[in-house]
């Protein structure tokens, strides 16, 4: 595996102590000895990587993954934000840490929400149009004038559309009227370029329709963002429609009724769950998603991280850590990664300062898995986004980890589409794992791994049967106790991350130099192509 060749944020000169500190010799993991009684758990100090492990399980990670399934049964089916299944699954998480001694707090943060917006087209036809807001619009009720903006209409063809990209589109249209509504089309440029050029030209509201030129092209256009756009100074009300509304609302003398309600706030909640250590100025945070989709409970997306940190939290309760351990449940993950940015953001420099380094788990016990490491070093994918220094260091951990236990892993990458996507933006050190989600899984997968070629990782991504019965034990199991792993190794010494001396991690960390990824990406994402940037797409 590549090492970085950059030094650390904090100039780390790795030394002789660094290695005592985080032992990494040529030895089996001892972390596969049979548990002892749950009583045993409950009440030593699991302060080794043999202890911590073997009270760690499978099955008591499904025992939290059950009851989110039971509240999810409870309350419509599903976990999402703003819903009473999420705040019961708060609840949950917040009851059981509280009892397990952690110091429990709730940080909450915005979430606004809109009424569904209306499109109605009044003249030359009457007709209610299907049409969604996207992300960063402004707010408003404009009853005007339709102008096409250099629309590519009679579909399907090959002409390239750059409707609404440059300012000189709009020269010679007239915006001059008490209310126009600039009428623009999918292509070339990003949503919210079109939409504020079309507001320094003068419009009013904005339609932008669908391209046309292909069926997955023509319907209406949903959970776009207006990238591109300063959200601070795009006022004017936006909308998405169908190719077909667009060519109807092309018509001479077409007039329409553009409305975007103003949105609602309605705060929602990360759960945020601390054991204090010697160093309270070096925190290790791990994190992961507590809520689902609309469509389902969300029990491997992502109950299945979720239920692996109360397991792991809940078994490091008698433990007298050298830096101070944070974990965190992210709400909002799945309407843009709202809970984990808000966090970060709000965070003073000072405070951010004090985060060592960032572990994200969403999506841990796929049933058709893979094994997979998001990858810092960039040995498998080059990362669209900047890979903070000593990242490289935690995917090290993880595959040595892997390599330990004799689980064949593969390289997932640093793409920033979890809730690490904050913390990397603000220069902290990220590492993770993943199981897959809707990508395909290959023969040659499925020759290493297990499981059924031509079948995605998880056929229940984002959908209703993402149940209890949607997850791998297997994978649940390695998974945790590599998640295990980390957070006591770095609870000790996060010196080769950060450069800050720690201690010694008692019975040491006996782990074998990394056997390498299995390379099995013939294309971009590493598994990781799945929207959790929710649909930050260009025109």
């Amino acid at each position: 595996m590549k090492r970085s060749v950059r030094p650390s944020r904090r100039a780390l000169a790795v030394t002789t102590a660094t290695a005592a500190a985080l032992a990494l010799a040529l030895a089996p993991a001892t972390g596969a000895l049979a548990a002892p009684p749950a009583a045993a758990c409950d009440n030593r100090n699991n302060n080794t990587i043999a202890k911590l492990t073997q009270c760690v399980s499978a099955d008591g990670v499904k025992q939290h993954m059950d009851a989110l399934q039971s509240i999810a049964d409870a309350n419509g089916g599903n976990r999402a934000a703003n819903t009473p299944g999420y705040e019961a699954s708060v609840d949950y998480v917040v009851d059981t840490l509280t009892a397990a001694g952690w110091k429990v707090s709730i940080d909450e943060f915005d979430y606004f929400v809109r009424a569904a917006s209306d499109l109605q087209q009044l003249t030359p036809v009457a007709a209610t149009w299907e049409n969604e807001a996207p992300a960063g619009t402004g707010s408003g009720d404009v009853t005007g004038t339709i102008i096409p903006v250099d629309l590519v209409l009679g579909q399907p063809n090959g002409t390239a559309v750059t409707s609404g990209c440059e300012a000189t589109d709009f020269a010679g249209l007239d915006f001059s009227g008490e209310a126009d509504i600039a009428l623009v089309q999918r292509g070339t440029c990003e949503f919210g370029i079109k939409a504020a050029n079309a507001q320094a030209a003068g419009a009013e509201a904005v339609v932008i329709m669908n391209q046309g030129n292909t069926p997955e092209r023509s319907g209406v256009l949903t959970n776009i963002t207006l990238i591109g756009a300063n959200p601070d100074e795009l006022l004017i009300p936006v909308v998405g429609t169908s190719y077909e509304a667009g060519a109807s609302l092309a018509s001479a003398g077409s007039t329409a009724r553009v409305n975007v309600p103003e949105p609602v706030n309605y705060p929602q909640k990360n759960v945020i769950a601390e054991l204090p250590g010697k160093n309270t100025a070096n925190v290790v945070m791990a994190g992961a998603h507590l809520d689902s989709v609309p469509a389902g409970p969300g029990i491997n997306d992502n109950g299945s991280g979720s239920a692996a940190l109360i397991e792991i939290a809940q078994n490091m309760t008698k433990l007298k850590p050298q830096n101070t351990v944070r974990l965190a449940w992210w709400g909002a993950e799945e309407e843009g990664l709202l809970g984990s940015t808000a966090y970060v953001e709000e965070l003073p420099q000072a405070e951010k300062d004090r985060i060592a380094l960032y572990l994200n788990f969403d999506m841990i016990a796929s049933p058709n898995y893979i094994f997979m490491v998001y990858d810092g070093d960039q040995s498998g994918f080059e990362a669209p986004v900047p890979v903070p220094d000593g990242s490289v260091e935690i995917e090290d951990l993880f595959e040595r980890y892997f390599t330990s236990v004799g689980e064949p892993y593969d390289d997932a990458e640093f793409s920033g589409r979890s809730d690490y996507q904050a913390f990397i933006a603000a220069d902290i050190p990220a590492g993770g794992l993943f199981t897959g989600a809707e990508e395909v899984k290959s023969d040659e997968q499925a020759a290493i791994w297990g499981g059924t070629a031509g079948e995605a990782f998880d056929p229940c991504y984002h959908q209703a049967c993402d149940t209890i019965g949607n997850i791998d034990m297997h994978a649940l199991e390695v998974n945790s106790d590599a998640i295990a792993t980390a957070v006591l190794a770095y609870s000790y010494s996060t010196e080769l991350v950060n450069g800050v001396r720690g201690a010694s991690v008692p019975g040491g960390l006996n782990l074998p130099d990394p056997a390498g990824p299995q390379d099995t990406w013939s294309a971009g994402g590493g598994g990781l192509s799945h929207d959790h940037d929710h649909a930050l797409i260009a025109g």
